[in-house]
């Protein structure tokens, strides 16, 4: 005998004529007649290669095989029971795993007051989260390693690619780190043309290098690059110490004693953070709740 010989809906027949007492009574709550209730019984003994009923007056009953059978399918059934609400829960969205790239910024900032949300509204969804930069993150979602993809505008594919669709998160203003001693320190919404022949801090390449260089030829002047960092502490780090200015998304500042973040006038630069999910994946329950928490978490801020 092996597991495969285990019927489960001669197994529940089974079980029905355990609780109804005879084969008409369990015929009746199962919609069969009773020569398909005993047909399907012999069946199942047939492959089990045990007895399972025996004659008892005009009835039938239970063999003692019959209720070892019962007591193991009893553990079974209840864990096919599990595996319904399971799998009906993830049919309503309410559980399941939404893997996430996201750029650094956007982890603190958007994805983790996402999940936190989802924890007390959803718990049954679970979400794992990958830092991954731009491009990486599109080549994850595009090979099916991860379900949604936190980017910025500039560096996701256009709204015209048939592979995904994008999702509109927020626009994060630039605002620019000064050394707390800085003359323009103080100044109320200064122009970022007004800062054209500071020393300027970022990377030497990647997409914030390429941020920074696009919102100061925007404002009329190429930026002369002091220093080249990647990481926000390191930068910030040497803005404090006055080795130069920095533009800081508004979802990376991190209050730091010895810097001022100033918020730019009218010529101030924005990013637009966007999500992204391969086209039709959207309507997947799991992912259209996470796509809600992180739209919730972009309004808060």
């Amino acid at each position: 005998m092996r597991a495969t010989d285990w019927d489960i809906k001669k197994l529940a027949i089974l079980r029905a004529l355990r609780d109804r007492g005879t084969v008409t009574a369990t015929a009746q709550s199962l919609l069969m007649t009773p020569s398909a209730v005993s047909q399907q019984l012999t069946n199942l003994a047939k492959q089990l290669g045990v007895p399972l009923l025996e004659a008892h007056g005009r009835r039938v009953r239970l063999t003692d095989a019959a209720h070892l059978v019962l007591r193991h399918a009893e553990a079974v059934f209840a864990q096919l029971e599990r595996a319904d609400a399971e799998l009906d829960a993830y049919l309503q969205g309410e559980s399941g795993e939404v893997r996430v790239a996201a750029f650094s910024t956007a982890v603190p900032a958007l994805v983790v007051p996402a999940v936190r949300a989802l924890r007390t509204a959803h718990p049954g969804i679970a979400v794992r989260v990958r830092e991954a930069e731009a491009a990486q993150a599109y080549e994850l979602l595009s090979a099916g390693d991860v379900d949604l993809a936190l980017s910025l505008a500039a560096h996701a594919p256009t709204a015209r690619d048939p592979k995904f669709t994008r999702v509109p998160l927020l626009a994060d203003p630039l605002d620019v780190a000064l050394p707390a001693g800085h003359p323009l320190a103080g100044a109320a919404a200064p122009r970022l043309a007004e800062l054209a022949g500071e020393h300027w801090i970022f990377g030497g390449s990647g997409p914030w290098s390429e941020i920074t260089r696009a919102a100061c030829e925007a404002a009329g002047f190429v930026p002369e690059q002091a220093h080249s960092a990647a990481g926000w502490t390191a930068i910030l780090a040497m803005v404090e110490a006055g080795m130069g200015i920095a533009l800081v998304p508004r979802m990376a500042a991190a209050g730091r004693e010895g810097v001022v973040m100033c918020a730019l006038g009218e010529d101030r630069p924005v990013r637009h953070v966007v999500a992204a999910v391969r086209r039709g994946s959207e309507e997947a329950p799991g992912v259209s709740r996470v796509l809600d928490a992180l739209r919730e978490a972009a309004a808060e801020r």
